[in-house]
């Protein structure tokens, strides 16, 4: 195996260190001198880049907040003259302004070397076909995808999101290995070749590689049990580079080892900003190291996970996603996360695997009901069933009590990017 790794993977823990404070401390400068909002940012906490001096005194620097890049929309954060971007990309603003990255040429050429360690870290190979089924344009999946896997040496079937049925006959036609997707359109191609009456267990795929949204490890059974393939989980977002800032190794598949020569990681309470031992979770940090158009400085992602010691790379990991700090459902007191409800719709009898969460106010108090869809041939007793076995497993295992709607296969909106999977009606 040693022999694919390239020369960042093998690295020893001391020479990733110092690499990793001689391009913090660079990075700190390049984001200091050409960017107003970190000069401004550093002056008010009495810092200068000069004070970094190990890769622990990153922890006296401020945060960067999803708000701060919308509140420079769209170029302010950028590090170089506009003439040195070569590709810009943006978020899909639905929670108000979009938040705008860039790329110089450097940064495409790291972003492709990141995700083609990351697909050969998932089992790819030059030669293989890659069908990408993330969505092309301005989300960073598609064209990021795309890139790296040109990069590796791959083939790439360039099919983008949508057109399910058409995306199920371009895998049966040309026999692609590797299938990059996220994880709940994956759900929906599994339906459609069910639908079209083709076994999914018969299809060349032989790895999955999914992103973009937090999925259990249910689900990841669910997949690899009904199409026959490994399911891996690759990681990132667009405001540290977009997919390909960690990748599951195929050989061990136990948490996302982060490509740390490109991107330092903390954990952080999500409350007070404290930086956590690696081995407790919190919230996830990120530092690039090598970014030129936009670096960023300690990014809060909001997402909740938790560091670990490194196994079939030297890089640490970073467990599955479990949610997100800003998807949290406080519910009469009680914190609730989405992948709870979905590892209790996935072992459910005649559910599907989709589902979504609608908040509602009955009086003064919030309610929520879980509407899941049915399968095809499940009858009305065994609906009637599921809701009752649904509402009993989230009263028993989360500790409060939710209305559950079995409704009819296909009833719920699917999408082929990132899955809405909380409906917030307590304004309406």
């Amino acid at each position: 195996m040693t022999d694919l790794l390239d020369s960042g993977e093998q690295l020893g823990r001391e020479e990733l260190a110092l690499l990793q404070l001689e391009r913090l401390r660079a990075t700190l400068r390049h984001a200091y001198e050409n960017v107003p909002f970190y000069r401004q940012s550093f002056d008010a906490a009495g810092l200068s880049p000069d004070d970094c001096h190990t890769l622990a005194d990153l922890a006296r620097f401020p945060f960067t907040a999803k708000s701060d890049l919308r509140d420079h929309y769209p170029f302010g954060m950028f590090a170089v003259d506009q003439s040195r971007i070569r590709r810009v990309h943006a978020s899909s603003g639905t929670t108000g302004r979009p938040t705008v990255v860039g790329y110089t040429d450097r940064d495409l050429d790291t972003w492709a070397d990141v995700v083609a360690r990351s697909l050969r870290a998932a089992g790819a190979r030059p030669g293989h076909k890659v069908h990408v089924a993330y969505g092309y344009g301005l989300f960073t999946g598609g064209l990021g995808a795309h890139y790296g896997a040109e990069r590796l040496g791959c083939t790439v079937i360039p099919a983008s999101g949508g057109m399910t049925a058409r995306q199920v006959q371009l895998i049966q036609d040309f026999r692609p290995e590797i299938i990059m997707v996220t994880p709940s359109y994956m759900l929906t191609l599994l339906d459609e070749f069910e639908r079209q009456g083709v076994d999914p267990r018969s299809t060349s795929l032989k790895v999955g590689v999914f992103g973009a949204e937090p999925w259990t490890e249910a689900m990841r059974k669910e997949i690899e049990e009904r199409f026959a393939i490994d399911a891996v989980d690759i990681y990132g977002l667009s405001e540290v580079i977009g997919p390909g800032v960690a990748q599951e190794c195929v050989e061990t598949k136990d948490g996302l080892h982060i490509w740390e020569d490109h991107f330092y990681p903390e954990i952080v309470d999500p409350f007070t900003g404290e930086v956590l031992p690696d081995g407790e979770e919190g919230e996830l940090v990120f530092t690039s190291l090598t970014k030129e158009a936009m670096p960023v400085i300690r990014y809060r992602t909001r997402d909740l996970t938790r560091l670990l010691p490194g196994t079939a790379r030297v890089f640490r990991r970073m467990e599955k996603v479990t949610g997100r700090s800003d998807d949290m459902i406080i519910l009469r007191g009680v914190n609730l996360f989405p992948t709870q409800i979905e590892e209790i719709v996935l072992r459910t009898p005649a559910v599907a695997p989709h589902f979504q969460l609608r908040l509602t106010r009955e009086g003064r108090l919030d309610a929520l009901t879980v509407r899941a869809e049915a399968r095809a041939e499940a009858t009305a007793e065994e609906r009637a069933a599921a809701a009752l076995a649904i509402a009993a497993a989230v009263k028993d295992g989360i500790g409060v009590s939710v209305g559950v709607e079995v409704v009819d296969p296909e009833t719920l909106e699917r999408s082929v990017g990132k899955i809405k999977r909380i409906v917030d009606l307590r304004g309406a």
